[in-house]
């Protein structure tokens, strides 16, 4: 890859802004895409906006002319999800004819119900509709690569945190910014079960690096995420961190449910409160062994968050 290869970035969202921060302190030139074509952001000469639908194949092959690596950060309220589908097809057009790497930021829906550790080797069983979908996309961008049309790598992060998470957490704004603010944290299902969180920063440069190494195209991969804490024990952590009081608030299932009947954000939510009933532990051992990266020591990041948290 050459040394100032452009890198384009579709989603500008928690996860595509810390892909496109490690980029640029990489000194390499970007390209973001978002629907709008506007993003707020410390503007460079080396960082790019675009806008339009990632689902439009000729606008897709537009934006990512001349990319080395195209990564696929799109996030969508859950109400919208049957369109990741027609997205990924498009980014897919997109970084084939541009010759470029397909690095996909997906979640671990796809994985279903599991019971124990959730690792590489675990067949995909989705129990639920955002599930299917989340497979859906995996496969045809699986297939793309069998095919030959486009190198793919596809990165899978657990619940995300970090600086420029807010509402788009279940670890974001509802537990920092409430805690910082002297408020009870706002949680949902069993709060003493462990539960996985994923460093936003870590999960970028996992991205950035599957983007990079031969050995990572054709496969799924855990990014780097810490070992697990209760919930309960993460918000005291923070609130530690913070100075302030580990006070947390735990909305119940048939809340959410009366919430559901008014809300469509939070009806589609509670197929997924399983993860947060039961124990949820993502095992991102074999990242870690294949290309020589750890996460973030969990206080570290936490401290990060919330000092980025305090900032003005």
């Amino acid at each position: 890859m050459a040394q100032n290869a452009l890198h384009v970035i579709f989603g500008t969202g928690p996860l595509g802004l810390a892909v496109m921060r490690e980029l640029r302190r990489r000194g390499l030139p970007v390209r973001l895409v978002n629907r709008s074509g506007k993003v707020t952001f410390e503007k460079d000469a080396q960082t790019q906006v675009g806008g339009g639908d990632a689902a439009d194949p000729k606008l897709a092959r537009e934006v990512c002319e001349g990319a080395a690596v195209v990564y696929h950060c799109v996030g969508l309220p859950y109400t919208r999800w049957r369109e990741f589908p027609d997205i990924a097809r498009g980014i897919a057009e997109g970084a084939a004819h541009a010759g470029a790497t397909l690095v996909y930021g997906d979640n671990v829906y796809a994985w279903g119900h599991v019971k124990g550790p959730i690792h590489e080797g675990l067949p995909e069983a989705p129990n639920t509709v955002k599930g299917r979908i989340r497979a859906e996309v995996a496969g045809l961008l699986r297939d793309a690569h069998a095919a030959g049309k486009v190198r793919v790598a596809i990165g899978r992060g657990s619940d995300f945190f970090g600086p420029g998470v807010t509402e788009a957490s279940m670890l974001g704004s509802r537990v920092f910014g409430r805690l910082l603010a002297g408020k009870a944290s706002q949680v949902v299902g069993n709060p003493d079960r462990l539960h996985s969180y994923t460093f936003i920063e870590d999960f970028a440069l996992a991205l950035i690096i599957l983007g990079e190494r031969f050995e990572a195209a054709g496969g799924t991969w855990i990014v780097p995420t810490a070992p697990a804490l209760s919930t309960r024990d993460t918000v005291a952590l923070i609130a530690r961190l913070a100075g302030a009081r580990p006070l947390l608030s735990v909305a119940p299932r048939w809340l959410l449910g009366l919430a559901g009947m008014f809300d469509q954000q939070m009806h589609e939510l509670r197929e997924m409160l399983y993860e947060f009933e039961e124990d949820f532990v993502l095992d991102s051992s074999r990242f870690r062994h294949t290309f020589g990266l750890d996460s973030t020591p969990l206080e570290d990041a936490l401290l990060r968050t919330v000092e980025w948290y305090r900032k003005p």
